[in-house]
């Protein structure tokens, strides 16, 4: 099962997540995300546990508990929706219609002479 970690403190490491569920069960992975660009914690991270008993039980004994100062949200994670990997947010999206900003850009320049 996956875990949802939420709310976890910018010093906490990996290993901190690790110890912290294997108290649960085994633990296949823990990994707190980073931001690529600052290389900094962005406060959230995932935990995978082979057995869903033991998942379950780590959600429940880990939700809301303190860790290194800060209180955790912890849930099962959801699946990412198919084919979405955050790339189209709604920007240009090729081809030669840019909204009419050119038409507008070439009426203004019209009108300065």
């Amino acid at each position: 099962m996956n875990i949802y970690v939420a709310n976890i403190s910018y010093q906490a490491k990996d290993a901190d997540l690790l110890e912290l569920f294997e108290q649960y069960g085994e633990v296949s992975s823990a990994k707190i995300i980073m931001d690529r660009e600052t290389n900094r914690s962005r406060g959230f991270g995932f935990v995978e546990m082979p057995d869903d008993n033991s998942a379950r039980q780590a959600i429940e004994g880990t939700n809301g508990q303190s860790f290194h100062g800060r209180d955790l949200v912890v849930n099962e994670a959801r699946p990412r929706p198919q084919g979405d990997r955050g790339g189209d947010r709604g920007g240009f999206r090729g081809g030669n219609d840019r909204g009419g900003y050119r038409e507008e850009r070439r009426s203004y320049r019209r009108d300065e002479y």
